[in-house]
């Protein structure tokens, strides 16, 4: 190669050179990121280092699916990919393909998987959650018998409120048979009918707080009937049993704080409230003596017999001013009667005698249209065997009967024959 090249030419020479070279094409390199770039476009770009170098690194949106967890600073991760130029500023760096946690970031990828898989289940779900009683008395505690964890709890709770009962099933922490020896301890503590579990222990890396990570723990707080606290690690420390308990405390101080009262703050507050209650009583019993002495005035008011005396006195002076009334109006009812009287005696008498007139016209007309009186004149009222009467010859047949009747008495014949005259 002579001559003179330009920029462009040297960058693709090299670029060519990292294509054709058989481990810069398929190559995996761990480090810790950092300068870690989200970028608009979906382009993750982030920096590769060890304790000596590092190398620049770019993940396209392209391959963002296969990556299982969201890359920040401080991860230790397995990268792989090729190695290529980037011919526009001739550095060379890292195009990745997929990226997985390494190391620590291997119990990572298992935390989060555990964690996404028991969420699924619904075990983190806060319908489960009960609640932490605001006095516990008896307070269960699940840890290691010689930790930081048992003593600041134990310093607290005496602080706190001196006559709590606490009740330590020593329990291993870390290492080997430890998620058993944790479970094992809900178990027996679930089983005595206490108030409130604390389980947890000081802080430490992933790998010593795994036990509280492991699903035989985090089984046990969940199907336990007492209330438990979860307090692992440091504030910043996150686990298994910290989603699954029913409340999650940043460290062991802190789970004794939230279990336990203060004593005498509890004691003040009875105080007060019994002053309270006190003054509250005195108010009631007041306005209750009040009430009372309008209620009797009431009943004094509304009294029975009183009211029956009242009730005879307005009857007996409803009967003097009947009997008045009765006899006034009956006074008067005789003066008018009497008045009445001497006036109707004479009309009576008039009209008798105008009736008596009048009646006795009308016998002289019904005398005069009498037949009885045209009988005794000579005359005759003829009607047939049956008593019909008979006012024309038409009506008459030979040998039919026929009754005269006179002015006293009458006679039956038979017709012998009819005559019509004209």
């Amino acid at each position: 190669m002579s001559g003179v090249y330009s920029v462009s030419q040297i960058n693709r020479y090299i670029q060519g050179l990292f294509t054709r070279d058989f481990v810069l094409s398929g190559v995996r390199v761990q480090g810790e990121v950092s300068n870690c770039k989200h970028h608009s476009s979906g382009h993750i770009y982030f920096t590769l280092k060890d304790e000596n170098a590092a190398i620049s690194c770019i993940l396209f949106a392209s391959r963002r699916e296969a990556l299982s967890f969201r890359l920040q600073d401080g991860q230790e991760v397995e990268a792989a990919g090729r190695i290529s130029v980037y011919e526009k500023t001739g550095s060379y760096q890292l195009y990745a393909d997929s990226i997985r946690l390494s190391g620590r970031g291997e119990l990572y990828e298992r935390f989060l998987e555990r964690k996404a898989r028991l969420e699924e289940m619904g075990m983190f779900d806060a319908l489960y959650k009960k609640p932490i009683p605001p006095y516990v008395q008896k307070l269960g505690i699940v840890t290691a018998e010689t930790g930081a964890a048992i003593r600041d709890i134990i310093n607290v709770t005496s602080r706190r409120n001196p006559y709590m009962q606490l009740y330590l099933c020593p329990a291993r922490v870390q290492g080997e048979g430890a998620a058993e020896s944790i479970a094992a301890g809900i178990r027996r503590l679930d089983r005595l009918g206490l108030d409130v579990i604390i389980i947890g222990r000081g802080g430490g890396s992933i790998e010593d707080l795994w036990a509280f990570n492991e699903e035989v723990t985090a089984r046990a707080v969940f199907d336990a009937r007492t209330p438990i606290i979860s307090a692992v690690g440091h504030e910043t420390d996150f686990s298994i049993t910290d989603f699954v308990a029913d409340l999650r405390a940043p460290t062991p101080s802190a789970a004794a704080e939230l279990a336990s009262f203060e004593y005498d703050a509890f004691v003040h507050q009875l105080m007060d409230t019994e002053t309270a209650l006190q003054r509250a009583l005195e108010h009631k019993a007041v306005l209750l003596r009040r009430r009372l002495s309008l209620y009797q005035a009431s009943l004094e008011k509304y009294d029975p017999k009183r009211r029956t005396e009242a009730m005879r006195k307005r009857l007996s002076d409803l009967r003097g001013r009947m009997s008045f009334v009765c006899r006034s109006r009956l006074g008067h009812a005789s003066s008018e009667l009497g008045r009445s009287g001497s006036l109707l005696l004479p009309a009576l008498l008039g009209k008798l005698k105008s009736r008596r007139t009048a009646l006795s016209a009308c016998a002289g007309r019904l005398e005069a249209l009498s037949p009885l009186k045209k009988l005794s004149g000579g005359y005759g009222y003829v009607t047939d065997g049956e008593g019909r009467p008979l006012r024309s010859i038409r009506t008459v047949r030979p040998g039919m009967d026929m009754v005269t009747r006179l002015r006293d008495g009458s006679i039956r014949s038979r017709v012998e024959s009819v005559n019509e005259e004209g």
